[in-house]
């Protein structure tokens, strides 16, 4: 199985405090990877030094067979890794599909130029920009919500538009940052339904962190558990869930 993401003995020092340590881990293609770990385990850390917000200390990152340690953020995208945040980052003055839309910049190669003079390619690029955002929008159920503006929605709703926007950029490696934190049990059932369509009808290999066990124990084909910025179990989410290390750690057990 060919794997989309290979993090080699990723470290992270801010000053004398080495908040992550030697992590490796990786990502096989239509697989879904949880990382779960204590609050301030380094699991968010681990989440910006994948997807370039931050820059490791030593380590590699390989993305689809490339080194990303000299990317820059912006080039992300581009390549195929799309991510979602703990903390919404949405356009909340902005309708539905228009923050959908922004989504699909790194399809768009017009430039601001040829938009204004409406040019038949970049009529073209528009017209499948929309096409896109509309099957994303029937894909995760929110027709009815299309064009409300964004920060009227509630936040359960918000995180579906944030997830869509993710899809937009047709990514090969999604990112999911506690995509169902503050979500009720019927705004979670439906987000772990939309996780494992998007592995199994696009074929899109998913690296999420995640406090709901519940979510991570269903949905994970393979579970790596941080403490104190380094691994400590990695396995199936059986094999995890039996670790005495990880019973103690992060279940608090001993």
């Amino acid at each position: 199985m060919s794997r989309v993401l290979d993090v080699q003995n990723l470290s992270k020092n801010f000053g004398g405090l080495a908040a992550v340590r030697e992590v490796t881990l990786h990502v096989n293609a239509r697989e879904i990877v949880s990382l779960i770990g204590p609050n301030g385990a380094g699991k968010t850390t681990v989440f910006n030094l994948v997807s370039g917000v931050l820059r490791p200390t030593q380590g590699k990152v390989i993305f689809d067979g490339r080194s990303m340690n000299r990317m820059r953020t912006d080039q992300y995208a581009g390549l195929g890794m799309a991510r979602t945040f703990q903390n919404l980052a949405l356009f909340k003055n902005s309708s539905v599909v228009e923050n959908l839309l922004v989504g699909r910049h790194t399809h768009i190669a017009s430039n601001p130029l040829q938009s204004m003079m409406f040019l038949r390619s970049a009529r073209r690029e528009e017209a499948q920009a929309r096409r896109k955002v509309e099957e994303i929008i029937d894909f995760l159920e929110i027709q009815h919500l299309r064009n409300r503006v964004v920060g009227s929605l509630s936040y359960g709703q918000q995180k579906r538009v944030e997830l869509g926007r993710a899809l937009a950029c047709e990514p090969k490696l999604l990112l999911l940052d506690e995509i169902v934190a503050g979500m009720n049990q019927e705004e979670r059932e439906d987000i772990a339904r939309f996780i494992l369509d998007i592995r199994d009808e696009f074929g899109i290999a998913i690296l999420m962190i995640e406090h709901d066990m519940r979510v991570v124990m269903d949905l994970s084909d393979r579970v790596y558990v941080l403490e104190f910025g380094g691994l400590i179990a990695s396995g199936r989410p059986d094999e995890v869930r039996a670790d005495p290390a990880v019973l103690a750690a992060y279940l608090g057990k001993g």
